[in-house]
């Protein structure tokens, strides 16, 4: 935009009555001054290096060279898709076919080595079963066999008691006490003889 300070100087230029017509009405319907109308178009030519001496035939024409420029476009990434994608696409499918039977070998595998180390670890830890009950088999029947012992203890101890007493009765017993005194001796026999 000029400066408010600056003059502005004006050109004239000659057209038509044909395109003084067209000016105004393009003019009118955009609510433009004429010579905003022109400036403009000039913006525009300059803006989109379109050589208004060239200009179109026909919008039919320009739809068509569009159109064959859409379909080499078109043609382009069909030929692409061709040559480049679709043989990465199946080289990447192939790749992932061959990893995706690789992992389940690998799981195949790895799970029948880990169900070998299972049964290894079952057979072990059934052994150290088998030892423990061994081993507890061995401490019940010595617990029984000492509770055997303590029974024959008792048992002796009882006798032992009872043929001291019996040999203290014995000894208490006076000359005149003959049927007693052999009384206590037949018992202490007994005692003694008794399994």
């Amino acid at each position: 935009m000029p400066n408010k300070g600056q003059k502005v100087i004006f050109t004239t230029i000659s057209i038509d009555k044909e395109t003084a017509s067209l000016v105004a009405k393009i003019g009118k319907r955009y609510s433009l001054k004429k010579s905003e109308v022109v400036k403009l178009a000039f913006l525009y030519l300059e803006k989109t290096h379109i050589n208004p001496a060239d200009a179109p035939e026909s919008v039919k024409s320009e739809l068509a060279k569009i159109n064959k420029r859409q379909d080499d476009i078109i043609r382009f990434i069909r030929h692409y898709e061709e040559e480049q994608l679709n043989p990465m696409i199946r080289t990447s499918h192939a790749i992932a076919t061959k990893f995706d039977i690789l992992s389940k070998t690998l799981e195949t595998l790895i799970l029948s080595q880990l169900e070998k180390e299972q049964e290894k670890y079952h057979a072990v830890l059934h052994k150290i079963s088998d030892q423990f009950q061994k081993h507890a088999d061995v401490i019940n029947n010595q617990g029984k066999h000492i509770g055997s012992l303590q029974q024959v203890q008792k048992k002796d101890n009882t006798k032992l008691l009872k043929l001291i007493s019996l040999y203290s009765d014995l000894a208490t017993c006076g000359v005149m006490d003959g049927k007693r005194k052999e009384n206590l001796k037949s018992e202490i026999i007994d005692l003694i003889d008794e399994k």
